[in-house]
């Protein structure tokens, strides 16, 4: 499986700037703690939603999947491979490795 830790996605981006950020938390946690990347198209589609929504997705684009801690967004990573995603990566340590390493201003929770 691709991991991707968050010091990393500023550069990958700069790389593939058509990556498609997936939030796969709900949208409270969103409505909480977001990840705003300029430039990044972004879409939230919880976990539980993502198969009856995997059509939302660009197969043919980089998928940088998060969530709260990665656990989740590495179990939607290994989905999305399997249904031939080859391009998906999980963002290790999620938004909360996110507000600690790399922006302390978006609340933890």
């Amino acid at each position: 499986m691709r991991q991707l830790a968050v010091t990393e996605l500023k550069d990958f981006i700069a790389q593939a700037p058509e990556a498609v950020l997936l939030d796969v938390r709900e949208p409270w946690e969103v409505a909480t703690a977001a990840l705003a990347l300029p430039g990044v198209r972004a879409l939230n589609i919880p976990m539980q939603q993502l198969p009856a929504r995997l059509a939302e997705l660009p197969a043919e684009q980089p998928i940088l999947a998060l969530c709260h801690h990665g656990m989740r967004s590495m179990q939607c990573v290994a989905f999305l491979v399997h249904q031939g995603f080859e391009q998906a990566y999980n963002v290790g340590g999620g938004i909360d490795a996110w507000s600690r390493t790399v922006d302390p201003s978006v609340p933890r929770y």
